[in-house]
């Protein structure tokens, strides 16, 4: 059976680590390229040498921060610079702050929350899918979060960031329809390096909050982006998909 992605350069953001981590080695795995961003180029250069011994795809490491215009602007030049083409971005880099309260809440904590999960995407999907249009086809997977719909009160202002990441989505979708798909992973609670400051009652309660009654395991979002990011999804755009083993 050939590879779905055989052929294809995908950029992911976030991509060093956690479920960016996953989600690289699986569209390596299925035969794409590969860009992989984050702030800490030294992380992403480790995983582009697994990407390379394991795949035997071409990957690129990148020191991107998706919440300053001009990083975004530099990442989608050298993607393009080098592999002349984006089939896929997965906009997956995401942050949130701590605070004791809303009215603790600086204006600078609130505009790295906006920049990191709405802005970054807006610029990279507005350059990237203008070209990926241009060319014929691509496909934008963002990463949201169940914040979206459910936000808690200590995270508020990521909550909002998702949620206008979700209507982002359907924006590009009918932006650069119809060559190019956009679509959103809402994300449930997963167990990557964020989860490992939580106490274990936080972990058993989240779990109870899931029908199948445990957090997601960092590989349970590969098979979701690589439907979105192929062939396979050829006829949904426009759409959330819930990934949060039914969260409630």
């Amino acid at each position: 059976m050939g590879k779905p992605l055989s052929g294809k350069v995908s950029v992911v953001t976030g991509g060093s680590r956690g479920l960016g981590r996953e989600m690289v080695l699986a569209l390596a795995e299925a035969g794409s390229d590969v860009v992989i961003a984050s702030r800490k180029l030294e992380a992403c250069e480790e995983l582009a040498s697994d990407v390379r011994a394991k795949t035997g795809q071409r990957a690129l490491a990148v020191a991107c921060n998706v919440g300053d215009w001009e990083q975004c602007e530099t990442l989608a030049e050298v993607a393009y610079d080098e592999f002349g083409a984006v089939d896929v971005l997965v906009n997956n880099a995401g942050m949130s702050l701590l605070y004791p309260s809303l009215d603790q809440v600086s204006e600078a904590m609130f505009d790295k929350v906006i920049a990191t999960n709405l802005k970054g995407p807006f610029r990279l999907s507005a350059l990237i899918g203008a070209r990926m249009a241009a060319a014929g086809g691509g496909s934008i997977v963002n990463i949201s979060s169940i914040e979206a719909a459910h936000p808690e009160p200590l995270a508020v202002p990521y909550a909002a960031a998702k949620a206008g990441l979700e209507a982002l989505t359907v924006g590009l979708a009918h932006t650069y329809g119809p060559s190019v798909r956009v679509n959103t992973i809402r994300c449930g609670p997963f167990d990557t390096d964020i989860a490992k400051a939580w106490p274990p009652q936080m972990r058993a309660e989240l779990a109870r909050h899931t029908a199948l009654g445990r957090i997601g395991a960092p590989a349970d979002i590969t098979g979701a982006v690589l439907f979105l990011a192929s062939d396979a999804a050829a006829y949904c755009t426009g759409a959330t998909l819930a990934l949060d083993g039914g969260f409630r």
